[in-house]
């Protein structure tokens, strides 16, 4: 299949999106026609800019430079405190904890310098004065999925706390989706420091934030009244004294994000070791008693079979679906951490086109392990919301997962 063929068969893998959305809808008589035509709108225009004009390129390539640049001074940090074990220059080599994730905590820290200082608020406030008035989203849901583009699912849900007890079944159903479609600043970086392309993961967080309002309000369309429907200006309290109390306050919250990375890694590949080797003994059991060498030998293979048709319906190439559908599997079942390290081990075997559509595919939290972290951030700062939080979850996790392969397949029109 040719250039126009892919980015064909993308346009279809919108529409199937869409319709998987549609079947999950609670009331498919209310569908949001406005809001799914203005959020794939903004979709595709962004994606237009970035990919596709000189103006994206530049940006594009200023924001690779820019991640790496900072990243340098990351490592200027981490090797001060664990010499050549951040370094790389030990004999035990390259070492995760020592050389990435301290790259988590200085973001953390970087990102409360500028929310201290307004900067942040200044770009969010616009993000979200664009959603609200195209997609026609409360104020309250629009800055939750614009401060998404920037910070993690739990801390997002404080730009608003003073209403989140009467959020609307739909807005509630919305400020989880955005949650999960996206990832944060800080674990953005983590990512980059793999070898993904930071323009493309910007990109993709930008681009997910309209996706997926449009997605959960076709899944839980509104048919209350939001209290914020008519407004944008919500008040921000800020939380710390000064710039100084800022980055300390910051690299705590690092510190967290990062062990809790380092935690769920441990736990979630030494967990896909056993699982492999279960598979790997059925396997070779099966072929040596049976003579099938047809049983799956790995969870990724099973995961590749699953997610394969879906793969190749937002854009990859036949070829390749299988090790791209295996990757989004991981990343569902799993979590996008794993994902994204296997993808980047990767990148010298697949297509250009099949390793950026990709990128954008697994830029999301939607896997288990998120929701649950979801439910109890969120429940903590609204206790008697978390029978609705509950009751969403699937629908939430679902509707994550459909917007964040819909910011995947309109990337993959335009590659």
């Amino acid at each position: 299949m040719g250039d126009i063929g892919l980015r064909l068969m993308s346009v279809v893998g919108v529409l199937v999106l869409l319709g998987l959305a549609l079947a999950l809808s609670s009331n498919r008589r209310r569908f949001p026609l406005r809001t799914v035509l203005w959020g794939l709108g903004l979709q595709f225009a962004f994606a237009l800019l970035i990919l596709r004009t000189t103006v994206g390129r530049v940006l594009f390539d200023g924001a690779n430079a820019a991640f790496n640049t900072l990243i340098g001074f990351a490592d200027k940090g981490a090797e001060f405190v664990f010499g050549k074990l951040a370094s790389g220059e030990s004999p035990a080599g390259f070492v995760l904890a020592f050389r990435v994730l301290p790259v988590i905590i200085f973001f953390a820290s970087l990102m409360s310098i500028l929310y201290h200082l307004g900067v942040m608020q200044r770009v969010v406030a616009g993000m979200a004065w664009v959603m609200r008035r195209c997609l026609r989203v409360s104020g309250a849901e629009a800055l939750v999925a614009a401060t998404e583009v920037f910070v993690g699912m739990t801390e997002a849900p404080l730009a608003i706390r003073p209403y989140l007890a009467r959020l609307t079944e739909s807005e509630l159903m919305a400020i989880m989706t955005a949650g999960l479609a996206n990832i944060a600043g800080s674990v953005m970086a983590l990512y980059v420091s793999f070898g993904i392309d930071a323009g493309h993961l910007m990109c993709a967080s930008v681009m997910s934030a309209p996706a997926a309002l449009a997605i959960a309000k076709i899944i839980v369309p509104e048919t209350g009244q939001p209290e914020t429907a008519t407004t944008g200006r919500i008040p921000y309290e800020r939380a710390t004294n000064n710039v100084i109390d800022a980055a300390a306050v910051g690299a705590t919250d690092g510190l967290r994000l990062a062990l809790n990375v380092a935690t769920m890694l441990i736990a979630f590949i030494a967990l896909l070791a056993l699982v492999n080797a279960l598979l790997g003994g059925a396997h070779d059991l099966a072929l040596r008693w049976l003579g099938w060498g047809g049983f799956p030998a790995s969870l990724e293979e099973i995961l590749g079979w699953l997610f394969r048709p879906l793969a190749f319906v937002i854009g990859v190439p036949w070829g390749e679906a299988g090790t791209v559908g295996s990757l989004m599997g991981v990343k569902t079942g799993l979590n996008e951490l794993i994902a994204y390290q296997k993808l980047a081990a990767l990148k010298a075997e697949l297509s250009p086109r099949a390793y950026t559509i990709a990128t954008y595919a697994l830029c999301g939290f939607a896997n288990f392990g998120s929701l649950a972290i979801q439910i109890g951030g969120v429940s903590a700062l609204v206790p008697e919301r978390r029978q609705d939080l509950s009751r969403l979850s699937l629908r939430a996790l679902a509707a994550g997962t459909l917007a964040t392969f819909l910011t995947a397949a309109i990337a993959g029109i335009l590659l």
